[in-house]
């Protein structure tokens, strides 16, 4: 078993490029069923100082690809599947 605070240490990593998208900050729960459904990254500002808003990224679980000791590998999603939203999830 894995813990969320595990989680939030592993680098999140596109496969396709070595693109590093950062860390988990939040886990997006179905309640029906108690399965994970997507991991939730914050992207800061790279111009922007420390009170930048960030940006969330929502990677839907299908498209993890493995979950290493140190990283979290993941397939370039396209559209809708890999999501840059402003501070929108809740």
């Amino acid at each position: 078993m894995v813990t969320l605070s595990e989680l939030q240490l592993k680098e999140v990593i596109l496969i396709e490029d070595g693109r590093r998208l950062g860390n988990i900050y939040d886990l997006e729960i179905n309640p029906s069923t108690g399965r994970i459904e997507a991991f939730i990254l914050l992207v800061r500002d790279k111009k922007g100082n420390f009170f930048s808003k960030s940006d969330e990224i929502i990677i839907p679980w299908d498209q993890i690809v493995r979950i290493g000791s140190d990283v979290i590998l993941v397939r370039e999603a396209k559209g809708p599947l890999l999501l840059a939203q402003s501070n929108t999830h809740k």
